[in-house]
């Protein structure tokens, strides 16, 4: 059996013993907590950089992207360019081929009419001298006839 001096003396050093420990507890905690903050503090300052990095990154590609865009702008707006300049050389060949075939055709064209004026003028004189001969002949048989009716009478 134990006495109560002797209970109250163990009883002290158990309650002394819990306080040490919860001294101990705390400062674990407190130096746990400490550490808890210190890596939360590396974190996020990890976290920053590789946000400020994803950033330039960003930008870096939005740069690029927008570089792109632009030569492939300026390089279609050139093949836009000498397509036109192609399709005006073709316009301008066309018509001055149209020109020249139009040319052409006017002059074949006064070329046909002159023929044909000259077969009408042709075909008229001969008519005429168609007409003169015929005249004759008929005033000739006419002549020869009386000539034939008087001699016979």
């Amino acid at each position: 059996m134990v006495t109560t001096a002797h209970q109250e003396i163990t009883l002290q050093q158990i309650m002394a013993h819990l306080d040490s420990i919860r001294k101990d507890m705390v400062i674990l905690e407190k130096s746990e907590f400490a550490n808890l903050r210190s890596e939360n503090a590396k974190m996020k300052t990890e976290l920053e950089q590789i946000k400020t990095r994803l950033m330039e990154e960003t930008q870096k590609i939005r740069a690029d992207s927008k570089l792109d865009i632009n030569l492939e702008r300026s390089r279609v707006s050139d093949m836009f360019t000498d397509q036109e300049r192609k399709l005006m050389e073709v316009g301008t060949e066309f018509q001055k081929r149209n020109s020249d075939i139009d040319r052409s055709t006017m002059e074949t064209t006064k070329k046909i009419d002159i023929e044909v004026a000259s077969l009408k003028t042709l075909l008229e004189s001969l008519k005429l001298d168609t007409i003169r001969y015929l005249a004759a002949c008929v005033f000739s048989c006419l002549a020869i006839t009386l000539g034939f009716y008087r001699l016979w009478k």
